[in-house]
């Protein structure tokens, strides 16, 4: 029978975008059948890969190196939709790589249904900018991309707390950040397609970054450790780089984000 985590390797090692998120949607809708049939897939063990299969494009950059073009031109807004889609598929294969990645530690079925779900999110919003990607005659791929999108997985490789803290706890968070000011970009230009797709994508961020918060939490009870602690201590170990104000204050305590989490690591 295959596991849960047979099927993350699956949609890890799987190249295109468009087969690797149609695998994760219906995995996902198999997990969640089992769940209320009663009947739930084992979690199982496999091994995952260091990093995803990617598509031969976009050619992936270092961050330096990838073209800056103003948001507000027609140019501008493909490049941030490009961005946005490399974003989402990205994270497709970070929920997924969560899974088997910490099989060995034992965690209770709710993490599980939270990051599958989390994953078949993520699959819905990478097809949802392609869409808009395609109405403007583009598609994912067509430019360069960031190369360093990764690095948090690599580096939190053992590290399951680190992973928490360091990928919904403070990359996610910072969608909730710029996700309002990249809404406003695409209302100007009368995109509508754009800003609904966005929209739907700033919604459903809360909750990833709100399963980051809570798992984090429950390791930390588990370990009678301290949260903001060793939030702080493993943001400064694994995030390269203080992070940026100004903050999303009101998603992010939606989220479980306190204040007194993100601030003390801000660039000041």
């Amino acid at each position: 029978m295959q596991t849960l985590s047979d099927m993350a390797v699956d949609v890890l090692t799987t190249a295109d975008g468009h087969e690797k998120t149609r695998k994760s949607r219906a995995y996902a809708a198999q997990w969640f059948a089992a769940r209320e049939a009663g009947t739930p897939i084992p979690i199982g063990r496999a091994d995952a890969p260091l990093r995803p299969s990617r598509p031969a494009r976009p050619e992936l950059l270092d961050p330096r190196d990838v073209p800056k073009r103003k948001p507000g031109s027609p140019q501008g807004r493909i490049a941030l939709l490009h961005a946005i889609a490399h974003i989402e598929l990205n994270a497709v294969d970070l929920h997924w790589d969560i899974i088997p990645r910490f099989a060995d530690t034992p965690m209770p079925i709710g993490f599980y249904d939270d990051w599958v779900k989390s994953a078949d999110e993520e699959s819905k919003h990478f097809n949802l900018v392609c869409g808009c990607l395609e109405a403007l005659d583009s598609h994912y791929g067509a430019l360069p991309a960031h190369a360093g999108m990764w690095r948090a997985a690599e580096d939190t490789v053992a590290d399951l707390m680190g992973r928490l803290a360091v990928v919904p706890m403070v990359l996610e968070a910072r969608g909730l950040d710029v996700t309002p000011g990249m809404i406003e970009i695409f209302k100007r230009a009368k995109d509508h397609g754009a800003v609904e797709a966005l929209e739907v994508i700033y919604a459903e961020e809360v909750g990833h970054v709100a399963y980051g918060s809570k798992w984090f939490h429950f390791l930390c009870g588990r370990h009678d450790l301290d949260p903001k602690e060793v939030f702080h201590a493993l943001v400064r170990k694994y995030f390269h780089g203080a992070l940026k104000p100004p903050f999303n204050e009101e998603k992010r305590a939606e989220a479980g984000l306190p204040p007194d989490f993100y601030w003390p690591l801000a660039d000041q």
